[in-house]
């Protein structure tokens, strides 16, 4: 009898611990959402960056320029970044149902990045808007970079903005930089190491 009381102790104990280890490994597994970029992980600006915090869903436009609606609500997460100086930013993160969605949604976005400047230039009669592609970057799965300048002669004012797509898995991020100004100004070196940064941050 003793030596069965010691076994059904020593049962008891083990599963004890064991439900002890699943409950410190549960709350991590439910937390592990992918990260997003950091202020200081922008491109330098003669101003400090400043972000504000995650939030659930898409930007109030629905997405992002060039790519407004593109990507879905469900399981998105966005941050936005500004300094003093309008130059101005937004991450923009999403886990598909499966990598073949994800896949797709990249190509998606893609294709609404480097066919922006016609689009808009279709929908605002006398706006002047060139996009360009800037290569694919070779982190995770991939990412690739566009950007987009746009005048407008009747108020004299231009602006130039960078965007990149990448994937991680089933995760994609998209992330754009915008201010007052032409491509020439546009750090487009520093935007490719922003890029590689936020995917290498999502897991």
């Amino acid at each position: 009898m003793n030596k069965l009381r010691t076994a059904l102790a020593t049962a008891a104990a083990a599963a004890a611990a064991l439900g002890l280890a699943a409950l410190a490994t549960a709350p991590a597994q439910a937390a592990a959402q992918p990260a997003f970029l950091a202020a200081s992980q922008m491109p330098p600006s003669s101003t400090p960056w400043t972000a504000t915090q995650v939030f659930t869903g898409v930007p109030e436009n629905g997405g992002v320029l060039c790519a407004p609606y593109k990507i879905p609500a469900q399981n998105t997460r966005y941050r936005e970044f500004s300094t003093e100086l309008d130059t101005n930013g937004v991450q923009v993160t999403t886990v598909a149902r499966t990598e073949a969605d994800a896949v797709k949604l990249v190509d998606t976005l893609r294709g609404a990045l480097a066919g922006c400047g016609p689009l808009l230039e279709q929908q605002n009669p006398g706006l002047q808007a060139v996009s360009a592609s800037h290569g694919k970057l070779a982190v995770e799965e991939g990412a690739w970079v566009y950007s987009l300048d746009t005048a407008d002669p009747q108020i004299g004012i231009s602006d130039t903005h960078l965007f990149s797509v990448g994937r991680d898995g089933r995760t994609v991020t998209l992330v754009r930089w915008g201010q007052m100004g032409d491509l020439e100004d546009a750090p487009l070196t520093a935007f490719r190491t922003t890029t590689k940064t936020a995917v290498n941050k999502l897991h």
